[in-house]
């Protein structure tokens, strides 16, 4: 929408007060679909009580009076789909307001305890696998809860808690069972917790990219128990999908036990990471061409196994060691000794999120 139209459009959340503040001569209580204040067209795309979704479209002299009204039309017509909350069965409301008291706590120094009428009928102070959803933006539908819940039991064969944070980002908390049943799938060689998570996240993300959601992010970690540390979890899992969108292009299942280093990376300056792949290229930038780009990835991948990595990318293994030897050549790096190979690394690592010429 926002290349169509050639404004800047943004969907935001607003409570009530803050809704009442973009326009004080509002009478208390009344919430207008459409407000003008500071250069900036504020319109309400669904929720009339605590919590709202808003569309802030700035420059609007870009558009006509005509446009205005059209996408005001189009957002009216959609209310009634989007919200559906009058209709909400009780499990989805308290699943709601569970989900606003977290987004709250998100934005406070420290958590509060739950509130024991929050507990979910004490269902959060069972150890649970968190997830957190989040669907990339895909127009101005959405889907009913009541949906991506039936898609979420069919796939855990049991009943899970999904609980809505905002608009297109959920928290889903999975019983324990799927975690052991991996683990028995595995056969005479016992997966890891961290392989079991992972093979969970992979088969969770398959099927809702596939059956619903289209394109989306999903994170996971270790078990909680949520009455102790929803908040925590819900942070965590944030932080890891925003450091996967940037270090991990490609992927949308994100682990992060898998993201410590990017974690430390990403709390460097970024005008000292810039400085520093500046002067990592100064030499030369054979680093990032496709062929060696990938040679590098797929081989770090495999934990710098010479071997495995030949094998993986159909090549034979002295075709590797060529390229790898004109690496060394290029940049005086060579990837098969651990500093150089840890160097190497932190490099790609940043040039993916350092913008160049």
């Amino acid at each position: 929408m926002r290349r169509i139209l050639g404004a800047d459009i943004q969907e935001l959340p607003y409570t009530s007060a803050q809704w009442q503040e973009l326009h004080p001569l509002l009478e208390r209580g009344r919430h207008a679909a459409r407000i003008h204040a500071d250069g900036t067209v504020y319109m309400k795309m669904s929720g009339e009580s605590d919590r709202m979704e808003c569309l802030e479209i700035r420059r609007p002299e870009r558009l006509s009076d005509t446009e205005l009204n059209l996408i005001s039309l189009l957002l009216s017509n959609l209310k009634p789909d989007r919200s559906g909350h009058s209709a909400a069965t009780g499990a989805e409301k308290q699943a709601l307001a569970l989900g606003a008291w977290v987004m709250e706590q998100l934005d406070r120094p420290q958590a509060e305890m739950i509130p024991e009428g929050l507990t979910l009928g004490g269902r959060l102070y069972a150890d649970m696998i968190p997830f957190l959803l989040i669907r990339e933006y895909s127009g101005l539908t959405e889907e009913p809860y009541t949906e991506l819940e039936k898609l979420l039991r069919s796939f855990f064969e049991e009943e899970v808690l999904l609980i809505p944070l905002q608009r297109n980002e959920w928290l889903i908390l999975s019983p324990m069972s799927p975690l052991s049943d991996s683990r028995l799938d595995g056969g005479d060689d016992e997966e890891s917790e961290e392989e079991s998570l992972r093979s969970i996240g992979l088969g969770l993300h398959e099927m809702l990219a596939s059956e619903w959601l289209g394109e989306c992010h999903l994170a996971l970690s270790f078990p909680i128990q949520p009455s102790k540390s929803i908040v925590e979890s819900v942070a965590q899992l944030r932080e890891t999908i925003q450091l996967g969108r940037r270090f991990q292009v490609g992927s949308n299942v994100h682990l992060p036990w898998q993201l410590h280093l990017e974690r430390l990376l990403s709390a460097i300056p970024e005008s000292d990471r810039a400085r520093f792949v500046e002067q990592a290229f100064s030499r030369s930038d054979y680093y990032v061409e496709p062929e060696i780009l990938t040679t590098l990835e797929t081989f770090f991948v495999l934990d710098c196994n010479v071997s495995e990595t030949a094998k993986k990318l159909y090549i034979h293994r002295n075709t590797l060691l060529y390229r790898l030897d004109k690496l060394k050549q290029e940049t005086g790096l060579d990837v098969r000794l651990f500093r150089d190979a840890v160097m190497v690394k932190i490099i790609l690592l940043l040039y993916k999120v350092t913008k160049r010429p």
